[in-house]
């Protein structure tokens, strides 16, 4: 089953209005729909965890005791601390507004068709994450914007790939395209 955030496709089609875009430092283009193009790979940037952030976002959201306690953690099947999945998400997230969404009229989106955690994230782990664009369709009842579909991936400091996220997002089409 999808997980479905904001209020699904019909909620976010019909109501987010395109936004304009706000400077990540990146390229001062805004982008639109057209701009995305099947097999176009974006790298968004990458972050380190630390175990206070680890601490901290797991205390507040997901405290499981591997999460939020470096000594019970050592008990468990992954033998140390490590970050909750939904912190590796909110991360990524952070990466792709500040490395891509900021840059261009996105439009919002209706959620995501899954997520899937491949490795544990460890303190100290740099994260790097891209994102490749699986498909792009205009859509049908609203020409002023396309559906882009993405995956979303983060990898280590070593290489590994530790999640991955395929996406579905709304981007405004450029003015006088449609």
């Amino acid at each position: 089953a999808a997980a479905t955030i904001g209020g699904g496709a019909a909620c976010a089609e019909a109501r987010t209005p395109p936004m304009k875009a706000h400077s990540s430092g990146g390229s001062n283009a805004l982008r639109y729909f057209e701009d995305f193009a099947v097999g176009d790979v974006h790298e968004l940037g990458s972050r380190s965890l630390s175990e206070d952030q680890i601490i901290a976002f797991a205390r507040e959201f997901d405290p499981q005791p591997f999460h939020i306690d470096p000594e019970a953690a050592k008990s468990s099947a992954f033998g140390t601390l490590v970050a909750s999945g939904w912190h590796t998400v909110a991360t990524f997230m952070s990466l792709l507004v500040k490395g891509l969404l900021n840059d261009t009229a996105s439009m919002g989106s209706p959620g995501i068709e899954g997520i899937q955690w491949l490795r544990p994230v460890k303190p100290g782990d740099r994260l790097d994450a891209r994102i490749r664009v699986l498909e792009t369709t205009p859509s049908k009842s609203r020409p002023d914007r396309g559906i882009v579909k993405t995956e979303g991936q983060l990898t280590n400091q070593d290489g590994d790939l530790v999640m991955t996220l395929r996406a579905v997002n709304f981007f405004g089409r450029r003015p006088g395209s449609r």
